[in-house]
């Protein structure tokens, strides 16, 4: 039987029935007469003499299955032939099975190693990839945040957030490895790119970080042609500059950047999405830009306004490079432009707030090198802003570049912030952005006086948002940033008329000032210069009477009826009618007086101010 594990046996010498004369076992004397069936009797009949290999094929086992193992002792020999099918197939089955265990631990070892490398290679390449190409479509739309503020990395840490700005899975960390030592190294890269070029040198990061068609990167030139571009531009100085340089000496970069602080923060969080940005510090001044759109942009909504209102679109062969194709596009048309430019005046007035209230700003009162520690002396900051055209670049060679704004708009808004200190005021805006404020910010602004800006050939109004500190507690108006981000978040124009910062700096103006000084000016405006006096002169002494018995202010009242005084010639009470009063009237009038007292016969209710 193939099923037997012994295939033929031999006994010597033989010594039983079952052998035959040679001395080997059959399972029936030789014979082979029981009943079996025909292959046990092949095997039969060629059992005495067949050869190993012969009883292979009769039992139709594999070659080299059958194993014949001789054993002599004592005389005796007996010779075994084993049948190994079932260990060979056994065993075949087991090589199969660990050639089966091999493959799926390979798999699995390469598995497991793709893994480790996908974790440790692949991935921070890709998200290093991610970056590049991140910055090289939109340089300034990754800002990431942090839990100090509403945009802007504060530490180290808030590297970690680049994992969600990539849309990566959380199981996907790395640990302290050389890969992420160089994301961050890019990640910091990009950012300090952003944070010191600003939203001027995000054409010049993404050119020269793009890709051409093919793939390959573009070549490497920083000076990029410069772009046209519509904005927002306004000024914030630290008044009396020279004074604190001197005062201060290295001290003074600590107080630039704790009102630094104060800025970017505010113009950040204010300004419609990622339009806020504040391009670069000029000393003791700040250039911020809210950011419209470029040329192209701003023409393409400004046709959609022209449709909806005329119902209809003037064809435009071309796009016309010029100065005038630029001014004559009417910026106040476009869609969502007075919520754009609410925010971007209250980014500043945010700003005036949060100087007067930010505990590391108003430390420097008690400095002994400023104020002697009797708060003699306080940060006093003025703002300005226009609103046009810019050509948004690169200035400079292969060696260094700057990312800045080329305009008339740019020295405008210089223009107006300079102006502060002329009219005695916070905050001057030009004619260009009131024009496209809301009804109920353009309620709050007071027009003060129609100029022609030094430098400037055009004839326009200027405003300004009556903003004072002196005796207002803004520290009873904190809010944490989360409530701020959120107010800046929803804002609308109903804030105008309920924000408590809003409503406490302008506290010293009244209706009835507003009438009276209107009065002035329109008699001033129309040459009527003796009534103009009369009126500009009431409106001051209003202000003053206002400030005085608004009980705001420290060890006054002992004093009031001095200042209330208009002819005291003491020192003290003037200087300080001159602290409580209205800047634009004193102003005024005293042109008026310079003057002459009457207005000129060419007058075209309009003058030349005399200094930037």
């Amino acid at each position: 039987d193939p099923g037997f594990s012994v295939a033929r046996a031999q006994l010597l010498p033989p010594r039983c029935g079952y052998e035959n004369s040679a001395g080997r076992v059959t399972a029936k004397p030789v014979e082979c007469t029981y009943p079996v069936d025909n292959k046990i009797k092949e095997i039969c009949k060629h059992w005495e003499n067949a050869t190993l290999p012969e009883m292979e094929a009769v039992l139709g086992l594999r070659h080299d299955t059958l194993i014949k193992v001789p054993i002599e002792s004592d005389g005796l020999t007996t010779t075994v032939v084993y049948n190994s099918s079932k260990t060979v197939s056994i065993a075949c089955l087991n090589s199969t099975l660990l050639q089966l265990s091999m493959l799926i631990l390979i798999l699995l070892s390469l598995g497991n190693l793709r893994s480790d490398a996908n974790q440790l290679v692949m991935m921070p390449l890709r998200r290093m990839l991610k970056i590049v190409l991140r910055y090289a479509r939109n340089p300034l739309a990754a800002a990431t945040k942090s839990n100090n503020g509403k945009n802007g990395c504060s530490n180290e840490a808030d590297y970690g957030t680049l994992e969600s700005d990539l849309d990566l899975s959380g199981k996907d960390k790395l640990g302290s490895y050389e890969t992420e030592q160089l994301i961050t190294a890019v990640t910091k890269i990009t950012d300090l790119l952003r944070k010191c070029w600003g939203v001027a040198g995000a054409g010049i990061i993404s050119t020269n970080l793009a890709r051409n068609m093919n793939g390959d990167t573009v070549v490497f030139n920083p000076t990029v042609p410069g772009k046209q571009v519509y904005a927002l531009f306004g000024f914030a100085a630290i008044n009396d500059f020279s004074y604190l340089l001197r005062s201060l000496d290295t001290d003074v970069m600590n107080l630039i950047n704790d009102v630094a602080k104060v800025i970017h923060n505010e113009v950040y969080r204010w300004g419609l999405g990622d339009s806020g940005q504040c391009n670069k510090n000029l000393g003791a001044a700040f250039l911020m830009v809210y950011r419209i759109g470029d040329f192209k942009e701003v023409q393409e909504k400004n046709k959609k306004a022209k449709n909806v209102i005329f119902g209809s679109i003037r064809s435009n062969s071309s796009m016309i490079q010029d100065g005038n194709e630029l001014n004559n596009i009417n910026l106040a048309s476009l869609p969502g432009i007075s919520a754009f430019a609410d925010r971007a005046v209250l980014g500043m007035l945010k700003t005036f707030a949060g100087i007067n209230r930010e505990k590391s700003v108003k430390d420097w009162e008690k400095n002994i090198k400023l104020g002697a520690f009797v708060g003699a002396f306080s940060v006093e900051m003025s703002f300005g802003m226009d609103a046009g055209w810019a050509v948004e670049g690169a200035v400079g060679s292969s060696y260094k570049i700057d990312a800045t704004y080329l305009s008339p708009h740019v020295n405008m808004a210089s223009r107006m912030m300079s102006a502060c200190k002329q009219y005695g005021l916070t905050i001057l805006l030009s004619q260009a952005v009131e024009e496209l404020l809301s009804q109920p910010c353009r309620k709050q602004l007071r027009h003060i006086d129609t100029v022609f800006v030094k430098g400037a050939a055009t004839k326009q109004r200027i405003y300004t948002f009556d903003a004072r500190h002196k005796g207002i507690d803004f520290f009873l108006n904190k809010r944490t940033d989360k409530q701020a981000d959120k107010d800046a978040d929803n804002y609308s124009p109903s804030l105008w008329l309920k924000d408590l910062d809003l409503q406490e700096m302008r506290s010293h103006v009244t209706p009835e000032f507003v009438a009276t000084y209107e009065k002035g000016l329109n008699q001033y405006l129309i040459g009527n210069w003796s009534e103009a006096v009369i009126k500009l002169k009431e409106a001051n002494e209003i202000m003053i009477r206002t400030v005085v018995d608004s009980g705001r202010l420290e060890n006054i009242n002992l004093m009031r009826r001095k200042i209330i005084d208009r002819n005291s010639a003491d020192r003290d009470v003037i200087h300080m009618r001159e602290e409580f009063g209205d800047g634009p009237s004193r102003t005024i009038v005293a042109y008026i007086e310079k003057e002459g007292g009457a207005a000129p016969e060419d007058w075209k209710g309009v003058r030349q101010l005399t200094s930037k």
